[in-house]
């Protein structure tokens, strides 16, 4: 039965493949609209900080992610099973924490250049979160495996966003997690 849960994990990770790289050759390219950039708010409410409650909003994010890297390692406060699992909390929670920091760089000064470090710490904490699911719902070790293949699928998405303008890796990075998850 081992052999045979191998054998279908290949296969799935295959199809996978298989359905992306079809669907990068048969979709058009979603290129980044440049209206994203323009947001409802753009009041300067406090100290002259452009785009102020876009700005201050993330600011959040920076503390909840502190708080859980402190409580990832003290102690092992979220009582982590395996090394995969505190790695890949541990990278959930840098994410976020950059998040705090990487988003409110973008609000403050909103364009392309400055969307990457928006967008980067979110994936990296999405690819993080499926590979913890992985790791508590299907198996310790494939799940710590995929720790590392996930991050870099997703810091590859956004390059490949910043060079050719095209959404549709991070879109597959970003969704297909809402997707997998629910199923796990």
């Amino acid at each position: 039965m081992d052999g045979e849960w191998w054998r279908k994990k290949w296969v799935a990770w295959a199809a996978a493949a298989a359905i992306f790289v079809v669907l990068m050759l048969v979709t058009p390219a979603i290129p980044q609209d440049e209206d994203y950039h323009d947001f409802a708010d753009q009041r300067d409410l406090f100290l002259g900080i452009p785009n102020t409650l876009n700005v201050l909003s993330n600011i959040p994010f920076l503390f909840v992610g502190l708080a859980g890297l402190i409580l990832c390692h003290y102690k092992n406060y979220f009582r982590l099973c395996s090394q995969g699992e505190l790695w890949s909390w541990t990278l959930f929670y840098a994410g976020v924490t950059a998040v705090g920091v990487g988003s409110s760089y973008y609000h403050l000064y909103p364009n392309d250049a400055t969307l990457v470090w928006d967008r980067l710490p979110m994936t990296i904490a999405f690819t993080s979160i499926v590979a913890i699911f992985i790791i508590e719902r299907v198996d310790d070790r494939a799940g710590t495996k995929s720790l590392a293949p996930l991050v870099i699928a997703g810091a590859l998405s956004i390059l490949y966003w910043s060079f050719f303008d095209d959404l549709r890796p991070y879109a597959v990075i970003q969704f297909v997690p809402c997707i997998v998850i629910p199923v796990m």
